[in-house]
């Protein structure tokens, strides 16, 4: 492989690592994970309720493009002359199918709820709900897993 070649497969990889830090699940303006998990029954009084539209406008591809620069850095690794552009191509549209299935299977449409809730213990929960619960700020809650309950 000669020095071309290396640096290609440099940024190829640079591109695709950097790219797939944009994939990461999103952060609330605390600094913490937008949804937190309670593993197990917590008791609580809801503090705030956020409706938010996720309805598919955010970047749409970036599965599949993430996917397919990985896959054709990949397969580029393996093979020589021809072989190795096949297996290049080979890999890309494979990345990129996988990237695809991947974003589809993650994306989630219509209308969602981020619920806060101040635990009896103290600490501050926000769980992520599809459902409209028809909850309101004050209301006593009991959360299971990452489920809210009205009680």
């Amino acid at each position: 492989m000669n020095t071309r070649q290396r640096m290609l497969s440099a940024a190829l990889l640079g591109s695709a690592i950097a790219l797939g830090g944009c994939a990461s699940p999103g952060y609330n303006y605390y600094g913490g994970p937008a949804t937190t998990v309670a593993p197990r029954v917590q008791y609580g009084v809801v503090e705030g309720i956020d409706v938010f539209r996720s309805d598919g406008s955010g970047p749409v591809g970036v599965g599949a493009l993430v996917g397919g620069v990985a896959g054709g850095v990949i397969g580029h690794q393996f093979g020589s002359g021809g072989g190795n552009t096949a297996a290049t191509i080979a890999g890309a549209l494979g990345g990129a199918l996988v990237g695809n299935e991947v974003e589809r299977q993650n994306r989630v449409e219509g209308s969602r709820y981020r619920i806060t809730v101040r635990s009896d213990s103290g600490s501050l929960l926000q769980l992520d709900n599809v459902n409209d619960l028809n909850l309101r700020v004050g209301d006593r809650v009991r959360i299971e897993g990452n489920r809210v309950y009205r009680m």
